[in-house]
């Protein structure tokens, strides 16, 4: 799991014969993503890794820290689906893609 939704997080780096989960969406923010945002770091993370291999995910969770969450509720869950959106456009342009 890599946390890449910030941009202090650097160059995405290749790991041979690893999986990646790649942070998309950054837990600690009330802003939503727009899917087309988290489509393009999955695009990005593509040239590096088979898509079998890259998995989008929430910088570290939407986890909560003693009595008091990271984020609301409607956030994190406006946030997820922001992820499914991006993740179902991904499909739908790879199996549309012609692999030359």
């Amino acid at each position: 799991m890599l946390e890449y939704a910030t941009e202090c997080a650097g160059d995405l780096l290749r790991f041979e014969g690893k999986e990646i989960g790649l942070g998309v969406v950054n837990p600690r923010t009330e802003s939503v993503e727009p899917p087309e945002q988290i489509r393009g770091a999955a695009v990005r993370a593509l040239r590096l890794y088979p898509g079998e291999k890259l998995w989008l995910n929430p910088d570290c969770g939407f986890a909560t820290f003693a009595n008091r969450p990271v984020n609301w509720a409607e956030v994190a869950v406006s946030k997820l689906r922001a992820v499914v959106e991006a993740a179902r456009s991904l499909r739908e342009w790879a199996s549309s893609s012609v692999v030359t």
